[in-house]
């Protein structure tokens, strides 16, 4: 799957956490602030009510968070590593890199929005995931980062365990 025939590809397990999190902040947080706002409105002043200031805030930024939630699973297309017969990586292939001092690191390409560097996931649109898109086994690539370029030496891939000769 090339780079441009995506739109907004996730894995199943992204979309279930992303569609998960929209449930939770639609159905339980977002109420339980209108509720929150309701009460404390009735208190009288709203303006030197911290409980309602607070309320409206955190509204705000539910609903921000709702919006962009929404944004990433309307289009969302769901991709399973597992199906992919593809010998370069690619949405959903696992990769093993290594860099001139001989530190590896593996990382997993997933959807914007569920990638965590900490668990070694990164966005399809992150630098490195452009950087070694299309790539295979034995091949070095240039990553542009903000503290100056790095090389690293692709030295395994695979997709769901399934190895990549």
């Amino acid at each position: 799957m090339s780079n441009e025939e995506l739109k907004n590809p996730l894995t199943r397990e992204g979309w279930q956490r992303i569609a998960e999190e929209h449930r939770q902040l639609l159905e339980v947080e977002r109420p339980r602030i209108v509720e929150n706002m309701a009460t404390a409105a009735a208190e009288g002043d709203r303006s030197e009510n911290a409980e309602y200031i607070y309320s409206r805030k955190r509204m705000r930024e539910i609903d921000k968070r709702l919006r962009y939630l929404t944004g990433l699973l309307k289009d969302a297309q769901i991709v399973d590593p597992r199906n992919i017969r593809s010998s370069s990586i690619e949405f959903g292939a696992t990769f093993v890199i290594e860099d001139a001092e001989g530190q590896t690191r593996e990382w997993t390409i997933v959807g914007v929005g569920e990638s965590d560097a900490d668990k070694g996931t990164i966005s399809w649109k992150s630098p490195l995931a452009r950087a070694v898109w299309g790539k295979k086994i034995g091949q070095v690539v240039t990553v542009q980062r903000p503290m100056g370029d790095a090389d690293y030496e692709i030295r395994d891939i695979h997709y769901a365990g399934r190895r990549v000769e």
